[in-house]
């Protein structure tokens, strides 16, 4: 169907005669004056005289183009039939522990060791491509938490600045509690199904200004669920000039973490090795997305170039129907003036 933005302006289309009546009729005189060729096509029926007509079909055409200009510009558009979009997902928020701790050796990635940052920036890189229906955010935290991605759809952006992380970035100690609220702070304003929460850490709280399991309790007031990710915990390798020295890993603190996942409706994984914590990222990933609204548009397209383009073409066509006359009243001006 066609729809107009600006119907208003066709109250304007008797605009032409209302000048005509208003404005008195040019005097009579006899100093030098702009002359038209065609003037007398344009004089009004109403001085008794015969319309021919050339006159007629002139003012026609004039009419023509003037109502085309009026369409025009009340911005006729062409509506389509109503398209709806579901819009699914969830609002995610990571929270990534890059304390000193991360730069432990324990997991292996392709053959070769490396340290738990590089093992998460790798299986969380992937599980950041897979959830395309989501709005994902990144908080880093240490020593304190920062927010380093806010949701965004852009999970390319997320990806890359997850890659771009280097241990120590927020300090060398561990405050889930601060990276739980800041998380709060960013979730809470949107649909109270959809806000989801993952931790990644290898380690206890050391520093923050609230308590893991308060900062846990708050989030449970607001529907905030979070998912808690223990890695580590294994045999941990530190490399020495006189090779990898092997330690048992012990600094985890599996117990509050449990005890933040429960408080909020969420679950605990522990992933001592990347295998788990591959398992553990196909098991988020089957969380059932709830929709968080339906929302239906109808495609516009814009049609005042069609009138408009007529109404110029329509204008070239009348001004080059007078243009012979034109010239030839100019030659022959010229002629009397020389003559003169």
């Amino acid at each position: 169907m066609i729809e107009f933005d600006w119907p208003w302006v066709f109250i304007l289309a008797p605009l032409p005669l209302v000048v005509r009546w208003l404005m008195p009729p040019a005097p009579v005189t006899t100093t030098s004056a702009l002359k038209l060729p065609f003037y007398h096509e344009l004089q009004a029926p109403a001085q008794g005289r015969q319309t021919s007509a050339r006159s007629r079909w002139t003012q026609a055409v004039a009419w023509l183009i003037w109502c085309l200009l009026l369409l025009a510009a009340a911005r006729p558009q062409w509506l389509g039939e109503p398209v709806t979009l579901p819009l699914s997902g969830r609002d995610l928020m990571l929270a990534v522990d890059v304390s000193g701790s991360m730069q432990q050796e324990d997991y292996r990635l392709g053959g070769r060791p490396v340290n738990r940052l590089d093992v998460v920036k790798a299986v969380a890189g992937r599980f950041i491509e897979r959830r395309d229906a989501d709005r994902l955010g990144l908080i880093l935290f240490g020593s304190r938490a920062y927010l380093q991605t806010p949701l965004t759809y852009d999970r390319q952006t997320v990806r890359t600045m997850l890659q771009e992380t280097v241990i120590g970035l927020a300090g060398r100690e561990t405050a889930i509690g601060d990276a739980i609220a800041l998380a709060i702070k960013r979730l809470r304003e949107q649909p109270r199904d959809n806000r989801v929460l993952i931790i990644l850490t290898d380690g206890s709280n050391t520093a923050g200004n609230i308590a893991p399991l308060e900062a846990a309790k708050l989030a449970g007031e607001v529907g905030v669920r979070i998912y808690t990710i223990g890695i580590g915990g294994g045999p941990a390798g530190m490399r020495t000039p006189f090779g990898t020295l092997t330690q048992a890993g012990t600094d985890l603190d599996p117990v509050t973490l449990q005890a933040i996942a429960v408080e909020t409706g969420g679950r605990y994984f522990q992933a001592t090795d990347t295998v788990q914590l591959e398992r553990v990222y196909e098991e988020l990933d089957r969380l059932e997305p709830s929709v968080r609204d339906e929302r239906s548009y109808r495609p516009m397209q814009s049609l005042f170039i069609w009138p408009a383009s007529l109404a110029m073409l329509l204008s070239m066509l009348l001004a080059s129907r007078h243009l012979p006359r034109l010239r030839r009243r100019q030659e022959t001006d010229a002629v009397n003036e020389h003559a003169g």
